[in-house]
């Protein structure tokens, strides 16, 4: 049997909030929040903070996901370091915060201090990014890394959520 753990990215939570609002959709939401509570849906503290300098619905709701933003760990540094002196374009310089190496990093932490469980669980970074060549996007550092990473609506059709 296999339960999978999502690091989602803050271009999918932007997306799905663009694509379906909070308001207008809230059985999406809901669910987001059953696998939040769960500890199946996570994303790095780095991807609240990108979402708490907009001001929209999107806010409101991630501030109220208390448990599914994670604190960075001195391992996770370790690997946001490795993965900026390997693809350092990954972060633009233009902005103030990069969530994108602090999402591989968590996926990477989570992968190397597997849970003693009976089930397998996988990891897999969820992301609106695409593979395009060699360009330094998510997907690309994912590949690098053997992840898995996968879009907001292959998160639902892997769930087998239907709305």
């Amino acid at each position: 049997m296999t339960s999978n753990i999502y690091v989602i990215d803050t271009s999918s939570l932007i997306r799905l909030n663009k694509e379906n609002p909070l308001d207008v959709f809230p059985t999406v939401w809901k669910r987001l929040e059953e696998l939040a509570k769960n500890g199946r849906l996570i994303a790095p503290r780095e991807v609240l903070d990108e979402i708490v300098r907009r001001d929209d619905q999107l806010k409101a709701w991630a501030k109220k996901q208390k448990g599914m933003f994670k604190e960075p760990t001195q391992s996770q540094t370790e690997q946001v370091r490795d993965i900026l002196s390997k693809y350092p374009s990954i972060v633009n310089v233009d902005k103030l915060h990069s969530a994108d190496p602090w999402v591989i990093a968590l996926t990477l932490d989570l992968a190397n201090n597997p849970q003693k469980t009976l089930m397998t669980i996988k990891r897999i970074v969820v992301t609106e990014e695409r593979l395009r060549g060699n360009q330094i996007t998510i997907p690309f550092v994912c590949q690098q890394y053997s992840i898995e990473a996968i879009d907001i609506v292959d998160m639902f059709r892997t769930e087998s959520w239907k709305f």
